[in-house]
């Protein structure tokens, strides 16, 4: 792990004495999705390790036709404890409040962009020329904010015209990029972005509700047991898009009659429309449950808990905390080998990987699962799961601090 923060060509610093002043700038609470729940808890992790942190985020995020389920989570319930000091300043149809908004940040040590779709690349382009312009008041001798990115998608998982442009523009416009993947670091590395340095550090944790507590880990050890001619429980969870590959899961269903699939989340467009219509094939009748709609994080702890296999079988991917959450509540995961999934699953130990796009091989994944014996022997292999390691050294990233088994 590399130190980066990079304001006059040294590592971002505060007074002697006392954590950085720092501004992350991203969607939070109320916002849905895995980037705000990450968000929200950066904030929680960065202050827990000493620092001032302000979180500035959106009371607008999307225009509707982008965005066309809810955009914030049904009824305001968290999935994870909003942090304290988030402010809410920014709106995508107020130019004005992109520039004021960096104005307000100049006098902070650091500020943390999170960089996640080409829409908002202008919001994020002019809120870093206004924290650039309105340092330059600062008096004589006093280092301007040190400016980092973290990039969740270097290229963007749906090609928009001009969409990597914008990207890649935004990313160049910073001191420092923080990605969670070293397919990602390559993918920096070939759009020319590491002339400003790129620092790869797994994606931290956030887990809804954090690891299961007394009752989630009674739910997942009461799971019932498959009797035989029971079928296998297999369950996906999220927003149903094209690169999830959830149509393909249930292709190679049909094939497989000792397996039932769960399609848990929200359905946009003709992603959702693919699921819905394979649904209702003939040869998955009664084994399909689809349950449309955004789920809580209260709910995904019982949902798991009803399940015996947890699928993951994008078509492509970056990096995701899915396998972790799968892990941490008893499954074994199915995944195939794109973005974080293949250091994530150890094939034959705690899940089973195959190659992505390729039915015949989820095929026989899902009869291997649904062998007799083969679930207990994957959920022996399960390992631990630690919450605060990977966050220490996310935040040692992110603040520039090289961490003492990074030196060794």
């Amino acid at each position: 792990m590399t130190s980066f923060l990079v304001q006059s060509g040294g590592p971002a610093s505060g007074p002697p004495g006392r954590g950085l002043r720092i501004a992350i700038v991203g969607p939070s609470h109320p916002f849905k999705g895995g980037v705000a729940a990450h968000t929200t808890q950066t904030a929680h992790a960065l202050a827990a390790a000493g620092h001032e942190v302000e979180l500035v985020s959106w009371s607008r995020l999307y225009p509707h036709s982008l965005y066309p389920g809810e955009q914030a989570v049904p009824e305001g319930g968290p999935d994870l404890p909003p942090y304290p000091n988030t402010t809410r300043p920014l709106r995508w149809d107020r130019p004005g409040t992109w520039w004021n908004t960096g104005k307000h940040l100049r006098d902070v040590d650091l500020v943390i962009v999170v960089v996640v779709v080409p829409i908002q690349v202008p919001s994020l382009l002019t809120l870093v020329r206004s924290i650039r312009v309105a340092s330059r008041g600062r008096r004589v001798g006093a280092p301007k904010p040190g400016i980092v990115a973290i990039a969740h998608n270097v290229v963007p998982h749906e090609t928009h015209p001009g969409g990597e442009l914008l990207i890649r523009k935004m990313l160049r416009s910073v001191d420092g990029i923080v990605v969670h993947s070293a397919e990602q670091a390559q993918l920096a590395h070939d759009l020319g972005l590491d002339r400003r340095p790129v620092v790869t550090v797994p994606l931290a944790p956030h887990l809804p509700g954090g690891l299961p507590d007394r009752a989630g880990r009674q739910l997942a050890a009461a799971r019932p047991a498959r009797a035989e001619g029971d079928p296998l429980r297999v369950l996906t969870l999220g927003m149903v898009r094209e690169y999830k590959g959830y149509d393909l899961l249930l292709e190679a269903a049909k094939g497989v009659p000792e397996v039932s699939v769960t399609v848990a989340g929200e359905q946009w467009g003709a992603a959702g429309e693919r699921v819905r219509e394979l649904a209702a094939d003939p040869a998955l009748a009664g084994r399909v449950d689809v349950r449309p709609g955004y789920v809580a994080g209260v709910d995904i702890p019982p949902l798991l808990a009803r399940h015996d296999v947890l699928a993951l079988p994008y078509r492509h991917a970056t990096a995701s905390q899915n396998v972790l959450l799968g892990h941490a509540h008893g499954l074994p995961v199915l995944a195939t080998s794109v973005g974080t999934f293949g250091d994530d699953v150890h094939d034959g130990v705690d899940g089973l990987l195959v190659p992505p796009g390729d039915v015949p091989a989820l095929v026989s994944a899902l009869k291997q699962l649904a062998a007799p014996g083969e679930l207990d022997r994957l959920r022996a292999g399960l390992p631990d799961i630690d919450l605060t390691g990977p966050w220490d050294r996310y935040v040692a990233a992110l603040t520039g601090v090289t961490p003492v088994e990074s030196r060794r």
